[in-house]
């Protein structure tokens, strides 16, 4: 069966900077960029014209906020530009205008400005450290030595876009449950607070002593009727407390990040991201021959996680008193035996790199399989739980009628 094809409006410049606009026919919107990259060309945009909801390929996302995703974009754009034989500083010009968030097209203003002045494009990145990450800056910085500052984007391209879909992973397993969890909490607050009170003055006028499940409930509805926005004031200060103590307190961040990891349900979720992660990340930099030392202190740095920084420190310890980091990672009980073994024979085969990129590979598979399965377990629990707590509101709810309707019967 034919592949469904239909058509795009795109905008292109070649290596000489000039500039053209056209349609292609294609599968989607990547199979088209892809098409033009094949003609010799660099895709500015592409949209759809035969949707009413058109779609542009530009550095992507809405509002200020630079996510990886649009780092990602940006890093393949640059290094499509720079390998098709633009100057550097034509390359940041185009980026500069395709720019869609004004926070990356500022920042790349800088850092054009700062390459005209004869800053080397590193420093120049280093400089606009809020927008883009060290390990970006150490990978170009890595690639404007060696020569190869386009396979250096190329490479960070690919990790940022991995280490893009394994976030969105993340999301994707536990919107789920929160989202079940909030709608479960606001459906049963609304019943405490305007269902119940009617059921209390149906049962007053009636009269008759209300069952002890009953009360409770009742006693309950009133508590949460004068103390429900207290607590939700309580619970919005205590997560933003949380959040401040974990950016700006190394212990507290440490406690925390140790106890996701031991999580009953989502710990070896976070686990495996975080080995991911690492992994991914140290091969990276290492594949584009940044020093080792330089190299576990950047993913320090950006692995998110503070069990893992910690390993990072320790790691550099070894290779500065000239021990393999295979000898020291099998201390640190969040890395398997798998990962110590395969780390040590990629320092024996001198092929570190491609072997953390395979370690990285299979804990995104696993990662991928975690999701599913903590997806697919917790909806049956969350549905169990949801009963129990309706059936039995319900319940309590309804035992005042059968006590009235014997009350009833007896005085007949």
């Amino acid at each position: 069966m034919a592949a469904v094809t239909r058509t795009f409006a795109y905008e292109v410049v070649d290596n000489r900077g000039k500039r053209s606009r056209g349609k292609v026919d294609a599968a989607n919107e990547v199979a088209a960029a892809a098409l033009l990259r094949q003609q010799g060309s660099v895709p500015l945009s592409i949209s759809s014209t035969d949707s009413v909801l058109r779609k542009e390929i530009r550095i992507p996302g809405l509002g200020g906020r630079v996510t990886l995703k649009d780092l990602a974009v940006f890093a393949r754009q640059f290094a499509t530009l720079t390998s098709s034989g633009m100057s550097l500083l034509r390359s940041l010009a185009v980026l500069e205008e395709q720019s869609a968030k004004p926070r990356l097209r500022k920042a790349v203003v800088d850092v054009r400005a700062d390459v005209e002045a004869g800053i080397s494009l590193s420093a120049a990145l280093a400089k606009q450290d809020r927008i883009f990450p060290r390990l970006m800056v150490a990978m170009i910085r890595a690639g404007e030595t060696g020569g190869f500052l386009d396979g250096a984007l190329e490479r960070i391209a690919g990790n940022f876009e991995k280490d893009a879909a394994l976030r969105g992973k993340i999301k994707s397993a536990l919107t789920y449950p929160v989202i079940v969890l909030l709608f479960s909490a606001v459906l049963i607050s609304a019943v405490m607070i305007f269902i119940v009170p009617i059921f209390e003055r149906m049962f007053t006028q009636l009269g008759g002593e209300l069952p002890l499940p009953t009360q409770i409930v009742v006693g309950a509805s009133h508590s949460l009727a004068w103390s429900g926005p207290l607590v939700i004031a309580l619970g919005i200060g205590a997560t933003a407390l949380l959040r401040w103590l974990v950016r700006t307190r190394p212990r507290v961040r440490g406690t925390v990040d140790r106890i996701k990891l031991r999580l009953p349900v989502f710990g070896q979720l976070f686990t495996k991201i975080a080995i991911s992660r690492f992994t991914r990340n140290l091969g990276t930099l290492l594949g584009v021959g940044v020093p080792v030392l330089q190299a576990l202190d950047v993913v320090a740095a950006t692995t998110g996680n503070a069990v893992i920084a910690d390993a990072m420190a320790d790691l550099q310890l070894a290779v500065r008193d000239g021990q393999p980091m295979s000898t020291r990672l099998g201390r640190h009980k969040v890395f398997p035996q798998m990962v110590v073994q395969m780390v040590e024979v990629g320092e024996e085969s001198g092929q570190i790199s491609q072997m953390l990129d395979k370690i990285a590979d299979f804990y995104d598979r696993e990662v991928d399989t975690a999701a599913e399965s903590l997806t697919a377990s917790i909806e049956p629990i969350m549905v169990v739980v949801m009963g129990v707590v309706v059936g039995s509101m319900v319940v309590c709810l309804y035992l005042p009628m059968f006590t009235i309707y014997q009350h009833i019967q007896g005085t007949q």
